[in-house]
Parts: structure tokens; sequence; C-alpha cells
């Protein structure tokens, strides 16, 4: 393994820095640090933890110019794909943890118990993991690697985040700004290196694992905590399906697919990388997508819609998918051709889905449309897909709309709206299929940086319970008629009429309060229908 890694720019290759490798001995301490750190982090209230968080929120803000610079020049992104991309969606989350955050963690003890358990309180509530650690990619290497830092955070954990070598310099930003809100020491801490430097990592045995990324990648992953056991929380690829019916806006639905394929030149897990257009208005709608594709600009002028590709070796893919489509029949709106960094997109149309780029993962700024005439077709060819992860539907009848949505295999779906939906902070985002699994944004996210804790507490003054040794033929007959009451068959009066000896065994456990236990009874069996 070598001993540096050097960042270089995504726009002009020029070197941004050298950075040292993290060695094994330096994880392992890290691992030890954060373990210490972690302890009095969780103990911080969650107001004073948002207090961090809502800090980390102005100093975004204030140093924005500065930031998105930095990251145009790692990723090869344009100032506004950086500001709505990167950003943004930061800030929103910020913003709902600041708002709900403390209630989504609260404990709860309003938790209803049955009536075998007299005289008990159950509550439930959440701890954090411990320490965290969170392997980012480089297509959007600040949000995918903040929003997930400040969710732990927020959670109580502390965390150790390897951004991938692509993105080094972007880790480098993340340490000064946890510096600048003076967020306590050692609870953030960067990793350095290739897959190598993950997996020690992972072997050093962090409590959690959040992961984004391909599925090769979170196969690795999944295999490497499992040896362990770390639960992990996989982010993965996607193929998502735009499906487009003739009573759409169509102006509309057409800027949003060029929108959804090439934002960030295709380099987005939930670009539209399958469009199926009703075939009554297939022909015209594939002109203007023709159309509205020539218009965009590439570049970093003052105008550009899309930036320099940020991994060189994923236009290998993006290019193998172009040629395999063409020489099975399909027709393309250009030429594939890659000027330095930058990519000029192009529309693919009269696909199959025996095309390279029907069924897998492009990641790149190619958009392949199919036609389809009838829903039942329609929802076939759109679950036909190893991939899970979002989907939208079009049309002015939102009834049919949704009621397509719902039936389609993803995690999420959006109806008249492209990708933008994965940006609500209060909506969980994740995957199905090989796109992953667990959540984050929203309360499901939250918690799932936290685990449970169930306590019962008893307020008997008894000696035993009926449950407790010894254990004999008339005990397991007045459990038998125990469970007969509650139950069984037949009204209520019924069913304690033929099990009274075994109520009157349990009811003396009720300490004194049987009236209480009585009325809890009447309650749990309907008495009310009954009598």
């Amino acid at each position: 393994m070598a001993d540096t890694l050097t960042a270089i720019s995504a726009i002009d290759e020029h070197v941004i820095n050298t950075y040292p490798v993290t060695t094994e001995a330096e994880i392992i301490q890290q691992l030890k640090q954060a373990r210490i750190a972690v302890n009095s982090w969780a103990t911080v209230s969650i107001t004073e933890r948002l207090s961090f968080i809502s800090a980390l929120q102005t100093v975004l803000l204030e140093q924005v110019d500065s930031i998105t610079e930095t990251v145009i020049s790692v990723t090869g992104k344009v100032k506004t794909e950086v500001l709505l991309g990167e950003i943004y969606p930061i800030l929103e989350l910020i913003s709902y943890y600041k708002k709900n955050a403390a209630k989504i963690l609260a404990p709860r003890s309003e938790i209803t118990s049955p009536f075998s358990f007299p005289n008990t309180q159950a509550r439930i509530e959440r701890k954090p993991y411990g320490v965290v650690a969170i392997i980012s990619p480089w297509n959007f290497p600040l949000q995918l690697t903040l929003n997930p830092l400040i969710t732990a955070l927020v959670a109580g954990n502390a965390v150790i985040f390897k951004t991938s070598e692509l993105s080094v310099p972007i880790g480098e930003l993340i340490l000064q700004l946890c510096e600048q809100i003076d967020l306590p020491h050692n609870v953030v801490q960067q990793v350095i290196g290739a897959g190598t430097s993950g997996e020690t990592l992972l072997d050093n045995r962090p409590d959690l694992v959040f992961m984004t990324g391909g599925v090769a990648a979170g196969r690795a992953i999944m295999a490497r905590a499992a040896q362990h056991p770390i639960p992990v929380i996989l982010e993965l690829g996607g193929k998502d399906a735009m499906l487009v019916f003739a009573d759409a806006n169509l102006k509309r639905a057409c800027q949003a697919a060029v929108y959804g394929a090439f934002s960030n030149s295709g380099q987005v897990c939930v670009s539209v990388e399958r469009l199926y257009v009703q075939d009554s208005c297939y022909d015209a709608f594939v002109q203007a997508l023709c159309l509205a594709t020539q218009k965009l600009t590439i570049g970093h002028g003052k105008e550009a819609d899309l930036g320099a590709l940020t991994s060189l070796a994923q236009f290998e893919i993006v290019q193998a998918h172009y040629q395999d489509a063409l020489a099975k029949g399909a027709k393309a709106s250009g030429l594939l051709q890659l000027q330095g960094r930058y990519l000029r997109p192009v529309v693919l149309w009269d696909v199959t889905h025996d095309m390279c780029v029907m069924q897998d993962e492009t990641f790149g700024a190619l958009l392949p449309v199919m036609a389809f005439s009838t829903e039942e077709q329609l929802i076939t060819l759109a679950n036909d897909s190893q991939y899970g992860l979002n989907a939208s539907v079009w049309s002015l009848d939102i009834a049919k709309a949704q009621r397509i949505a719902r039936q389609l295999k993803v995690g999420n779906w959006a109806v008249n709206d492209v990708i933008k939906n994965i940006g609500h902070p209060g909506l969980p985002f994740g995957g199905v299929k090989n796109s992953g699994f667990g959540r984050y944004h929203g309360a499901e996210g939250l918690r799932q940086f936290s685990y449970t804790v169930s306590g019962l507490t008893s307020r008997s003054m008894l000696d035993d319970e009926p449950n407790w040794f010894p254990y004999s033929d008339l005990r397991y007959q007045h459990i038998r008629g125990f469970m007969d009451c509650l139950f069984g068959k037949g009204y209520l009066w019924q069913r304690i009429k033929r099990n009274w000896p075994a109520l009157k065994m349990f009811l003396k456990y009720a300490s004194g309060n049987m009236r209480q236990h009585w009325h809890n009874l009447f309650i749990y069996l309907g008495i009310g229908r009954d009598f």
C-alpha cells in the first residue's frame, strides 16, 4: 500500500495536495480515541449537541463561496450544482434536526402493559451505538459524508469517516469545519486511503457502518462487517425509472428528464437511468428530449449546466453501455465523446431490456428511452431491475400516478418531480433489492443511528409471581384457564364463569389494587361490547 495519496483536480488535473495514508496503527489509535470521546459526547444533552450542529449551519452559510470552490476543484461540478446538490441538503437536514431531533430521540414511557403485567411500567429508550464508521463516495463527497456524520453526532455517536480516495480534500474541509465549531476533540476523525484502509477500519470493529457506494463495494463491506459482526446501513446504486404517460405535462416531463438524467453528468445515485414513455407520445417526446439535450452547456463558464467527470474510470462503463446499445439496434442523438474531462450527454432510443444500458447502473450521461403501451406492461418493465432505489411517475391524473407508484419495487418515489424527493429531510431515504437497506433522513433515519433499549419496572410488593417456581399440575390448569379467559371464545361472562378458579388465583397478584385491575381486564376484553 502506498504511503501517500495525491489528490488532483477533476477540472484540469492539477495536484491539489498530497496526503499521508492512515496506517493500521493510526486507525487502531483513532478507534481508541473515538471510544474515549464518545463516552463524554453521548452524555451531552440533545440540546447541546444540536447547538454544535446549528453552529455548523452558520459556518456553512458564512463560507459558502469558498466551500463551493473547493468542491468544484475536487469534483468538477459547476457551482450551482454544488449549491443544490452538496450544500443545500445539509442545511435542510440540520434545520429538520433542530426542530425534531429531541422529540424523535426522546424516551417513551406511554407503553401500555397488558393485564398479565400488573403493577409495571414499560419504557423505551434510545442509545447511541458508539463509534460510527462512515464510508462515502466521490460523486457527492460533501453531502454524502456530512449528512450521515451530522445524523450520527445528533444521535450521540462519535464518527470516523473515510471519503473516496478521489475526495480526500473534502474530508480535510470537513475536519476544518468541525474545528471551527469547537466540536470536542476526537468526536470526528478521518481515515485517508483506498479500499484497504476501509477494510482495516472495519476490522478494528466500529459499532455501526454507514456506507454509500456501488453494489460490489457494498457487498464487500457487508461481508467484512459480518465477520465481527457489525450492523451496516448500505445506500447503494440505482437504475431509476421515469414513467411518462401521455396525459402528463409533457413539457415539464421533458425538462425533468433532461435534468434527472444529466445532472452532475449522470453521476447521481438517483439519476434517471431508464425512461419509459407512452407510445402515443413517444416519437414527439424523444424529439423534444434530443433538442433539450443539445441546448445544455458544458464547462465552467458563467452559464454552464454540466461540469467535468469526477471519475474518468466511470467513463469506460458509460462507453461500454453506449456501444452495446448501438450494436443491438438503439439509435443515438450523437456521438459519445470525451473532451478532456467533459462529456456531452447522449439520448438513446428504441432500446430494449436486453441492453446493458437498461439493466446495469451506468452512472453517466446516457438517457435510454423506451416506449410502453399499457399500465401492466409499464409496471413489469419498471420492476424488471436488480435495483430498487428511486422512481418517478408523470401524469396529470394524480390518483393514477400514485396508484402506479405504489406498485413499484423501490424505496422511494415521486409523482411529477424528479430527484428532489430524496432531499426531503423528513422522508427516510434508502433502497430495496440491490440498492441496499437501512434508511437515513427523517425520524426513521435518525433512529437508525441509535439502538433501542426497552425497560420494565415492577412495583409489586409480593414475594412471588405466577410465572415463578414452583410449577405443578394445578399451576398449569390455572395458567391455561387464565389464557382462555383472556383470549378464548365466547362472551366475557362465559369466559369468566368457566375460568373463575384461575382468575381468583391471578387476582391476588394485583397487590391490593384489585378493582383497578378488574377494570383493566374489562377494558382489555371489551366489556362494553358484551354487556
